[in-house]
């Protein structure tokens, strides 16, 4: 029995998506409006006490991406990388330290990564990022921001305490971004992917609730940018031409005195015009008001979470003709049909969880096999962490060559809840000795991805 999936209104073809996505500053072309949104995949080695052996991408990772790289995606973005030992979003992201050198077992991992997934033809991105203030009080002493604004404990996570990045810190993550874009550039990756959204040390920045500095990071969102284009220059100046350079934005924050829509257009549009930026992902929220559902019924309709926040910031642009630095939506798109009516203003879309529930997807759709995504149950819906939750417990079955649960299936969805569970009982058994981490194992039947 198929399971169910989203549907649109109205049938729609899924022609639009097919066509290949050419970006105006590197040259280099996607071959399909399609990409997998980066997710956290917690899949490289983590050590407590030696720092040297974190962040290494392992067979599991490569295994992911090898079998995304199968599902004729445009574009693949990776999770988290992370940039310095001590500043880790979390325990399993990878790494690529300010002294790694471009040789040696950290090195071979990532070339064996990027190799896996563009075997078909797919554009690899590395999303890059520095978590700032959202840093477990587990994993270190101190985290830098823009400013010691410290964020309050969330879902059951205290973190760590907070002071204001000094020149020195700033210019420690400026390198740290470039050196990696370098790295990554030499180990086949195709481009970078700077995350600015959801909270972290860019977005930090940019957010006038995080950033009250008074000096020229600080005040107007000229100088609330400074951090991002002196970044992008960074990279620019370390990287080819045709390595793709690209940045994961918010459209809005949803909060009081954060981001909005039109601190964004001004953001993309300097963007363009000073840093050769080949396209934004635009998405939205932050660690304390998440935004990643449908608010109203005029949402759930359009299915994108965004959609109504990205129509005001694309003009800034230009129109979708002149545009030279492309955009892409991320964030509740599951039909055809809705992602087909995206495309008639932005250049392309991004899919989440979706693709961590079948990494074929978009080779399905543009078959014409399906229609839209398979459905979540409710409360998967309802609960955004959750839901997360179940894709990355797929994403390490895929890796492990098992293929994913069916959130859709009552028992499997029913088993992966009793799973969480006693992975959070062990989280917390484990407390500060950090050899516990990533996501929890699915202990229901399994069988082989082939067979999926």
């Amino acid at each position: 029995m198929s399971p169910p999936r989203y549907e649109y209104v109205t049938k729609v073809s899924s022609e639009p998506l097919a066509e290949p996505l050419t970006f105006h500053f590197s040259k280099r072309t996607a071959k399909n409006r399609f990409m997998n949104t980066a997710m956290a995949e917690m899949l490289s080695t983590w050590d407590k006490e030696n720092i040297e052996a974190r962040g290494i991408p392992t067979k599991e990772l490569i295994e992911l991406y090898r079998r995304w790289g199968e599902g004729e995606w445009g574009l693949l973005h990776t999770g988290n990388m992370m940039i310095d030992y001590h500043q880790m979003s979390s325990a399993g992201d990878a790494l690529i330290p300010p002294d790694a050198p471009f040789e040696g077992d950290r090195f071979e991992a990532f070339k064996a990564m990027a190799a896996a997934a563009k075997a078909h033809g797919s554009l690899i991105i590395a999303q890059v990022s520095h978590p700032g203030r959202q840093i477990s009080a587990k994993q270190t002493t101190e985290s830098i921001s823009a400013s010691a604004v410290q964020l309050e404990p969330k879902l059951g996570m205290t973190y760590a305490p907070t002071r204001a990045a000094t020149q020195k810190d700033i210019d420690q993550v400026i390198e740290g971004f470039a050196h990696a874009a370098a790295y990554l550039e030499a180990a086949g990756f195709d481009g970078i992917n700077l995350h600015g959204a959801h909270g972290y040390l860019l977005a930090q920045f940019l957010s006038k609730t995080t950033n009250k500095r008074t000096d020229k990071y600080g005040g107007s969102m000229t100088n609330r940018m400074r951090l991002i284009t002196e970044v992008c220059a960074a990279i620019r100046a370390r990287t080819k031409p045709s390595f793709i350079l690209s940045a994961k934005l918010n459209s809005v924050e949803f909060q009081s005195g954060g981001l909005t829509p039109d601190e964004a257009s001004e953001l993309v549009s300097a963007l363009q015009e000073t840093a050769a930026i080949d396209f934004v992902e635009l998405s939205g929220g932050t660690a304390e008001e998440l935004g990643m559902d449908w608010k109203k019924e005029s949402t759930r309709r359009r299915e994108a979470y965004f959609l109504e926040f990205a129509e005001q910031i694309a003009p800034a642009l230009g129109s979708k003709e002149q545009r030279r630095t492309k955009v892409y939506l991320t964030g509740g798109l599951r039909s055809v049909g809705a992602m087909v009516a995206v495309l008639e203003k932005m250049d392309g879309v991004g899919l989440a969880k979706p693709a961590a529930q079948e990494p074929q997807l978009a080779k399905m759709i543009l078959a014409g096999e399906v229609e839209g995504a398979i459905k979540q149950p409710p409360l998967f819906e309802q609960e955004y962490i959750l839901g997360l939750m179940a894709a990355g417990t797929q994403l390490r079955m895929i890796g492990q060559g098992k293929a994913p649960f069916d959130i859709s299936d009552p028992e499997q969805a029913a088993q992966f809840q009793k799973d969480l569970t006693a992975h959070f009982t062990a989280l917390a058994e484990d407390g500060d000795k950090g050899t516990k981490y990533g996501y929890a194992e699915y202990t229901g039947p399994t069988k082989p991805y082939e067979a999926a």
